[in-house]
């Protein structure tokens, strides 16, 4: 039974849950939804990336950058929805010099 179902059935049978028990439920939630939107952007990209006839050798390479930066954001956002606690994403804008 996924997640999901399960907290849907607590949450409409009225029982309630030790806080431990929901913290749990809400992490293997957040997995489980990490991962659904990791697999649908993968599939997503599947096939958008691969090389055509009438592709140069610079243009197929600039498909294959774009594909890797891709992958790598689904693999990140895997990484995030399955990491134990909710990480602290430090903002980029923080990082620039105003002088």
């Amino acid at each position: 039974m996924s997640a999901y179902s399960r907290a849907y059935q607590a949450l409409t049978a009225g029982q309630s849950l030790r806080p431990g028990e929901a913290a749990e439920l809400l992490a293997e939630l957040r997995k489980e939804t990490g991962t659904e939107l990791a697999d649908a952007v993968e599939k997503q990209l599947d096939g958008k990336f691969r090389r055509s006839e009438t592709d140069t050798g610079a243009a197929f390479r600039r498909k294959q950058r774009e594909y890797s930066a891709s992958m790598r954001v689904v693999k990140a956002f895997r990484h995030l929805a399955a990491a134990p606690f909710r990480p602290i994403v430090p903002n980029p804008r923080n990082n620039r010099s105003t002088s």
